[in-house]
């Protein structure tokens, strides 16, 4: 889910000043540009193949996985896990439960339900921030745990995703809340997929939580993607 920098007031003045008024004017009209080029974009989920490295801490509890990781329209999401470490506690009932509960939903349909679509959100163009990214401020249209009240940055020319953050809008349970995340995409063999995974939460009665997920994909629309690909 980035951390802004204090400015103080006076070199908001000043910035506000330097500004031309009619770059100012343009900023809202490329955001809304790249909002329907987003939205004109085929966001089907591609088959892929993909390594998944997962860290979770609470604590003083502390673990990790590393995890084959396929889907397919035919067959689904399924993973293998091929190394572990750390707390057995964290291992099963945080970073298992992660791939199981992404399993299940793929297996219910619940996919195109937490899709970045207009059935699902209202968008509103905020305009273009200083890494030059069209900011869209996302409303979620029902309070359901895989929807996300926020903000996705997109390439201004293309409309493509960059980065996804916010809050879930619902808990998923009574035992957690207040679930910040911020995803990461990039594209890849054409398709614009998530890189990384970075989640803070509060477990009742346990405190912080903090969860981290990487991808490096093998193979992307039965196309492989080569040994050099990384993360970030």
């Amino acid at each position: 889910m980035g951390i802004r920098h204090h400015v103080a007031r006076s070199s908001l003045l000043l910035v506000a000043v330097a500004v031309d008024p009619s770059l100012q004017a343009k900023a809202p009209n490329a955001a809304d540009h790249s909002i329907q080029r987003f939205l004109a974009q085929d966001d089907t989920q591609p088959p892929y193949r993909a390594v998944r490295r997962l860290e979770a801490e609470n604590g003083s509890r502390a673990g990790w996985l590393e995890a084959t990781t396929e889907y397919a329209p035919e067959t689904g999401f399924r993973y293998e896990v091929t190394a572990e470490g750390g707390s057995e506690y964290i291992r099963t009932n945080v970073l298992r439960a992660v791939l199981e509960g992404e399993q299940e939903a793929v297996a219910r349909g619940e996919i195109g339900r937490s899709s970045l679509g207009q059935e699902n959100y209202t968008f509103q163009a905020a305009g273009v921030d200083d890494d030059g990214l069209a900011n869209v401020l996302l409303s979620p249209r029902r309070k359901e745990r895989i929807l996300v009240s926020g903000k996705m940055f997109l390439q201004p020319d293309d409309g493509s995703l960059v980065r996804l953050q916010g809050v879930l809008a619902k808990s998923p349970s009574f035992w957690i809340k207040n679930v910040e995340i911020v995803r990461s995409y990039a594209r890849i063999e054409g398709a614009v997929v998530p890189v990384s995974l970075e989640s803070n939460a509060h477990v009742r009665f346990l405190g912080p939580a903090t969860l981290r997920i990487t991808y490096v994909y093998s193979h992307i629309g039965g196309r492989d993607v080569g040994a050099s690909m990384s993360t970030p």
